[in-house]
């Protein structure tokens, strides 16, 4: 009798599993997959923090910066660095000598002129803080805190560069011919620096001087209506935090103030390498309350 009974719970229970599978197979197969994304779900929280490029001059977050403002701005247009040294004469002959080919390529097309600039414009910085990097390292010595303004130097270019992609756009052809270039400029820039880091910002400087004045070039072709004041697009206005209403013609602005700024700064590095006085740690301002350490 005990036996019956539990040979009937036992064929029950297989029954209502049976009929259970084919709903539950059906499910599986007709029914939306739930899809994980295992890249996310394994992202480190610091790396979900967005860190947007933060701009080269001071005081750019304190207030929306309108046309007035970026015009009041003292840069200096006409600032030029005399060369004292035959290598500084050379450095100044070879940013002139390159020039010139730029000039006749590009004419009066300066959207596509200040492309090809910030491509080769965005290597210094960044080839100086390697190899400061890596002699660093090597010395097992702090650098004299310039890693990272040189860092942040090639990222303010890299953003120039954002900047006017979002606005002109080169052809395949042009894209090549910048490309080449500034693959030649970065093999030679690296090895000048090895040689004479010197010598390699003075070029910088007086490259820098040469923005300036093709900005500037720029401007009055705006001014002149011979190239379209265009709205200034997203990633300039949030990155020089500019009025929502701001133009190509502020966003030039902002672009020629930091490119003076760069002008200054190399200028200022090769002075300060010819003076062995590379160390910036003496000179620093620490007014801000931050610790006075070297690294």
């Amino acid at each position: 009798m005990v036996g019956g009974v539990q040979e009937y719970i036992s064929k029950a229970i297989k029954n209502d599993q049976a009929k259970e599978k084919p709903a539950h197979s059906d499910m599986q197969v007709t029914g939306p997959k739930p899809v994980v994304d295992t890249i996310f779900a394994s992202m480190p929280p610091e790396l979900r923090v967005p860190m947007f490029p933060e701009p080269i001059r001071d005081g750019i977050k304190d207030h929306k910066w309108g046309t007035n403002d970026l015009e009041a701005l003292d840069i200096g247009v006409t600032k030029h660095r005399i060369p004292d040294r035959i290598s500084d004469k050379i450095a100044l002959w070879a940013v002139k000598s390159a020039r010139r080919p730029t000039d006749i390529f590009f004419r009066n097309k300066y959207l596509h002129r200040s492309v090809m600039l910030e491509v080769v414009a965005a290597v210094p910085g960044m080839v100086g803080a390697l190899i400061r990097h890596i002699r660093s390292l090597q010395g097992m010595r702090h650098d004299g805190g310039w890693i990272g303004h040189l860092l942040h130097e090639a990222e303010n270019e890299r953003m120039h560069l954002m900047t006017w992609m979002e606005i002109g756009k080169p052809v395949l052809w042009e894209r090549a011919l910048i490309a080449t270039v500034q693959t030649g400029f970065f093999a030679v820039f690296s090895l000048l620096y090895m040689v004479s880091p010197r010598t390699a910002h003075r070029v910088v400087g007086y490259l820098e001087e040469e923005a300036v004045t093709s900005y500037t070039h720029f401007i009055k072709e705006i001014d002149a209506g011979r190239i379209e004041n265009v709205p200034a697009p997203d990633v300039a206005i949030a990155y020089w935090n500019l009025e929502p209403n701001s133009t190509l013609r502020d966003v030039v602005l902002a672009v020629r103030a930091d490119e003076a700024l760069h002008r200054d700064t190399n200028h200022h590095f090769s002075d300060r390498i010819e003076a062995r006085r590379e160390s910036l740690f003496e000179d620093l301002d620490h007014s801000d309350g931050k610790p006075k350490i070297k690294y």
